[in-house]
């Protein structure tokens, strides 16, 4: 379970443009990770940029860097990422059960009501 302070330190994280960037594209590689060179060819960054960026995203514990050789290779760190998602949605409806990402689909005793997140 994630503590409110990590929770701050990963939102504060993404907040800015180039490390939400970086993040989703991480993300979206999946568990092989890209090396720092081709995040920066993709996404148009400065060595010195990125580095300051990477930085921070892995000081929220939401990168995970990998020595390969010369190379390192970032990969998203999906367990905080699953955590930050739990955490923001843990009182979701009142605690009643919620569906997946697509939609919020709380359940009420009372009542069913469905907004597109």
């Amino acid at each position: 379970m994630m503590k409110t302070k990590s929770a701050i330190s990963a939102l504060a994280a993404l907040a800015q443009e180039s490390r939400l960037a970086i993040f989703r594209l991480l993300v979206a590689a999946g568990p092989e990770g890209i090396a720092a060179t081709k995040i920066a060819e993709r996404l148009g960054l400065a060595p010195s940029s990125l580095s300051f960026h990477l930085k921070e995203l892995a000081h929220a514990n939401l990168v995970t860097p990998t020595p390969m050789g010369r190379l390192i290779i970032y990969t998203a760190n999906f367990g905080t990422m699953n955590a930050l998602i739990a955490f923001l949605t843990e009182s979701c409806c009142g605690g009643n059960p919620c569906s997946p990402v697509s939609s919020v689909k709380c359940v009420d005793k009372r009542k069913t009501h469905t907004e597109k997140a």
